[in-house]
């Protein structure tokens, strides 16, 4: 008893019970921080991976035409597809109705009026055409007295890129009363650039430009 006394040392007894009672648990704190560690790193990159991958990716809108109905008559990714026929067509009636309609909402004939030029080849004899057609028959000073609206009888193409538009032309006074009803045909030349961006896509999702236009009424 005496030997085993004598080399007794209490410090280290209480460093060896320290150790079998933390030593564990401190060996296991660390692991869990090494393991948090790498799955941070793993998230860090996953996330910067995920950030690349978004980046790369760039969104086509996805465009479907419909008729007066609402009924789909073509649809594409815009600025992947051409236009198909039906398509062109619903594109020049659409733009015979906006460019000759007259209104008395001055708002709706803004908007009718944008959507017009946003169908015409900047530059073009048709911009020429239209805006000295608008400045001689002002649509919101008409619309101040009358309204007007084309019903369209048919679009024919005559050629590659060209077309003859028929329509009858309704006239009211501001009361609603009928001032007259007329014939009108209309040749146009057209030219497809698909949309490259989303506002365009919105006012011209087939990229459908009117590039020479004249018309005159049917006597």
């Amino acid at each position: 008893m005496a030997v085993e006394t004598e080399n007794y040392n209490p410090y280290l007894a209480a460093r060896h019970a320290w150790d079998e009672r933390y030593g564990d648990l401190l060996t296991r704190a660390n692991n869990w921080r090494r393991i948090a560690g790498l799955s941070g790193m793993t998230a860090l990159l996953a996330v910067g991976a995920l950030g690349w991958v978004v980046s790369q990716n760039h969104f086509t809108p996805f465009i479907v035409a419909v008729d007066a109905l609402n009924r789909p008559i073509a649809a594409g990714y815009a600025g992947r597809t051409l236009p198909d026929e039906r398509a062109v067509t619903a594109a020049i009636q659409n733009w015979i109705e906006n460019v000759r309609v007259v209104t008395s909402d001055s708002q709706a004939q803004r908007r009718a009026i944008d959507l017009a030029y946003a169908h015409i080849a900047s530059g073009s004899q048709a911009q020429a055409f239209v805006t000295e057609f608008d400045r001689a028959n002002d649509p919101f000073a008409r619309g101040r007295s009358e309204t007007a609206a084309a019903e369209i009888s048919s679009v024919l193409m005559t050629g590659e890129r060209t077309y003859e538009v028929e329509w009858i032309e309704t006239t009211r006074d501001s009361n609603g009363g009928l001032k007259s009803r007329e014939r009108w045909k209309a040749s146009v030349a057209i030219a497809i650039s698909p949309p490259k961006d989303e506002k365009t896509a919105r006012a011209n999702p087939f990229g459908v430009y009117i590039t020479n236009a004249s018309w005159s009424r049917v006597l």
